[in-house]
């Protein structure tokens, strides 16, 4: 029986009568971010698979992910490594190369940082599924590491070794066999950085969570974002001001005390909510905002199962799940008069949620599952060796 007819971890090996060993392999394991949902589905297709990772938090994941064996790596021993951990980013790819993958035939990595530089054993297979390639290495150094963010002597020093990190991480793009990609964008990415071709496999949404309801839509727009530079919740908070719109921030992250300084108003920051307010949210508001260039964005496909638009900026991501017009408004530059206005025509428009929600069902956990067994199914039959 094929991995894609229902494969599950103790499948026989090729050739053999034992059972196939599955590794997998995630960065760090620190809270339930996209990165992690991402895990939790791929736990669904391979239940018994061994999880190894930089640091764990336990606790701080989902039970599909809490509940089996973790092999954590030495960075976890460090002094407050639970919560400092990008800071042994230097030491990160000694540790993710000192794993023990012997005995196991499948290797499966969810990597933006380190993971997919793991060493497999020859006889392996390594299927990485990319949700990008290091952005602080490669191309936003300064989003996160400029003047600006660390101050200039700590900066000048960091970009030696981020220089280094990346020459690292493309040395070692041949550990993979098989590269997934999250969105177009990301396989443009893996093509410049890695000089490698990716087959795309979309993110799982949790579109059975994330429905429609009728419920009365607010005079509000939304941002559901980590506080973070790049995430550019200070151009959404900007672009409101100017449009003249109400704006409710959910998120938490090093940039809080920064946007709460700019915020006031009809502009609200209301910090961490669950995930049943944060549905709430989407189904009332009158379109959730993605201020930023994303990778692929898994809250605006949220936002559109519960069959309401997004406003987003047309690259990145959002060119594989917006459509303009139809679930939501691309804007073309990512300035504040091009995001207010955006949020101005969101504002005009009449939308179609039922054509919003059909639209967001593309990216449900069960297509990504199909699209991961797929993936396997076709790494594990080709020669030993090859490569994509």
């Amino acid at each position: 029986m094929s991995i894609g007819q229902g494969f599950r971890v103790g499948h026989p090996r090729p050739g053999s009568g034992q059972a196939m060993r599955v590794a997998l392999i995630h960065d760090w394991l620190t809270g339930l971010r996209g990165g992690e949902k991402v895990l939790d589905a791929i736990c669904d297709v391979f239940p018994a698979a061994d999880l190894f990772t930089l640091v764990h938090v336990p606790g701080s994941t989902s039970p599909a992910i809490e509940r089996r064996r973790v092999v954590r790596s030495p960075i976890q021993w460090l002094p407050a490594a639970s919560r400092l951990y990008r800071q042994y980013l230097p030491l990160f790819p000694f540790a993710i190369e000192q794993f023990d993958l012997d005995g196991y035939d499948l290797v499966i990595s969810t990597s933006h940082c380190a993971a997919k530089s793991v060493v497999v054993p020859g006889r392996a297979r390594h299927l990485c599924y990319c949700l990008t390639p290091m952005r602080y290495a490669w191309d936003q150094f300064d989003a996160y590491f400029g003047p600006g963010k660390v101050g200039r002597p700590l900066s000048a020093m960091l970009r030696p070794v981020l220089a280094w990190l990346a020459r690292w991480d493309r040395d070692t793009a041949g550990r993979v066999h098989r590269y997934l990609a999250i969105s177009q964008y990301v396989a443009q990415r893996i093509a410049l950085y890695y000089n490698r071709q990716s087959a795309i496999v979309y993110p799982p949404v949790d579109t059975g969570f994330y429905t429609p309801d009728a419920v009365p839509v607010t005079s509000r727009f939304l941002v559901v974002s980590a506080l973070v530079p790049y995430k550019r919740v200070d151009l959404a908070m900007a672009a409101a001001r100017s449009a003249g719109v109400a704006l409710t921030i959910v998120g938490d992250g090093p940039e809080r005390a920064h946007l709460e300084a700019l915020a006031g108003g009809e502009i609200q920051l209301v910090g961490r909510k669950t995930d049943e307010e944060i549905r709430h949210l989407y189904r009332t508001s009158i379109a959730t905002i993605l201020p930023g260039e994303e990778d692929f964005g898994i809250v605006p496909v949220e936002a559109q199962a519960c069959g309401r638009p997004v406003v987003a900026p047309a690259r990145g991501g959002a060119l594989d799940t917006v459509v303009p017009g139809v679930t939501g408004v691309l804007v073309d530059e990512l300035t504040v008069e091009s995001l207010a206005e955006g949020l101005r025509s969101a504002a005009r428009r009449a939308w179609d949620g039922a054509a919003i929600r059909a639209h967001a069902e593309r990216f449900s956990r069960e297509a990504f599952k199909s699209g991961i067994a797929r993936a396997v199914d076709e790494l594990m039959a080709a020669p030993p060796g090859q490569t994509w």
